[in-house]
């Protein structure tokens, strides 16, 4: 977190006790404990299994969880278990079936973090309402009535705040843009659509679309940092593909803003990270698509928690249950599946 941002006033500040936080992505996973002011501590970040069985990519997390865990225990113990992760989710199941995570198809990740702790609340969120909540209550969102909070990483994952409110939708995955049609005529997508944004700006498709155009980048594990530097050095085909992006997420942002008229978009994640290379092009774009006036005032930001705003939204839900709670997460977890 920047230490040049000032911490939320929370309503919960009887409760000093700090939320288990955790936020599973396409490529890794972080745990942290999250305190009633926002605060990150007690890290800890893995690699996203992407092979085996649920329940063995699941002991991974225990592991990861197991110190922060211990840690405030040894402090008086934590408020909540809140969990973030890429979609779509079901909430009121407490299972995860992420389009990116293959392995972990109607995981039962609520079940299993209740064993945890038991007794204390946990509450299962997808990783664009953390991105749109944690940037609500902490970041670049703050004030803010109408907004959509984007992730653009491995995946790209969105979710809505309505009226100062999330606005989580029947199924629980409204926001959902990274699956926002921006190419009708686009190749296939693992959701089973075609031509879905995620497969022209996520960070997957950039690196993918860069080498098929033949950019070779320092080696196989080359990163859209890499390509990003890439870009800054003038190589012609690394600017391209971030400028497809940024054209692509204004087109989709543009299509989102007609539809539930947002004042404000805040964007994150690791491609984020690319800095105006990104948002450059999406302003482009914006301009481009942007004719009624209505949709030319919608601002763009960059998030400003970094890598921290899946934590900080999943712990939102658990400070914040006046604003940031759903109501399918009031509800205990499911009893019947077995523990990994």
């Amino acid at each position: 977190m920047s230490a040049e941002r000032s911490a939320p006033v929370s309503d919960e500040a009887a409760d000093p006790r700090p939320v288990l936080a955790v936020d599973i992505g396409g490529t890794k996973i972080a745990v942290a404990l999250v305190g009633p002011d926002a605060a990150v501590s007690d890290r800890v970040v893995v690699p996203t299994p992407v092979s085996g069985r649920p329940e063995e990519a699941w002991a991974t997390v225990t592991a990861a969880a197991a110190g922060p865990l211990a840690r405030a225990a040894a402090r008086g113990g934590i408020r909540g278990i809140g969990i973030g992760s890429a979609g779509p989710v079901d909430p009121a199941a407490g299972t995860i079936s992420p389009v990116m995570i293959t392995v972990w198809r109607d995981a039962p990740v609520r079940a299993w973090a209740a064993a945890w702790a038991p007794g204390v609340p946990v509450v299962l969120t997808g990783d664009g309402i953390c991105v749109a909540t944690g940037e609500h209550w902490a970041g670049a969102g703050r004030g803010a009535r109408n907004m959509l909070g984007c992730t653009v990483s491995t995946g790209v994952g969105g979710g809505l705040i309505l009226g100062g409110r999330p606005w989580p939708g029947p199924s629980s995955n409204a926001g959902h843009i990274g699956h926002v049609i921006t190419d009708p005529d686009g190749p296939s997508c693992p959701c089973g659509s075609r031509g879905c944004l995620e497969l022209t700006a996520s960070g997957t498709a950039l690196l993918s679309r860069a080498r098929a155009a033949g950019w070779i980048g320092p080696g196989p594990g080359a990163s859209t940092a890499d390509l990003a530097d890439a870009a800054r050095a003038e190589d012609p085909v690394a600017t391209r593909a971030f400028a497809d992006a940024g054209r692509a997420l204004a087109a989709a942002f543009t299509s989102v803003c007609a539809v539930c008229d947002l004042d404000l978009i805040v964007v994150g994640g690791g491609v984020a990270q690319a800095g105006p290379l990104l948002f450059d092009a999406i302003d482009a774009g914006m301009r481009e698509f942007a004719g009624l006036p209505f949709l030319r005032r919608v601002a763009v930001r960059r998030a400003e928690l970094g890598a921290d705003t899946g934590l900080i939204g999943a712990a939102a839900p658990l400070h914040r249950p006046d604003r940031y709670a759903a109501p399918e997460n009031l509800r205990p977890p499911p009893a019947s599946h077995p523990l990994p």
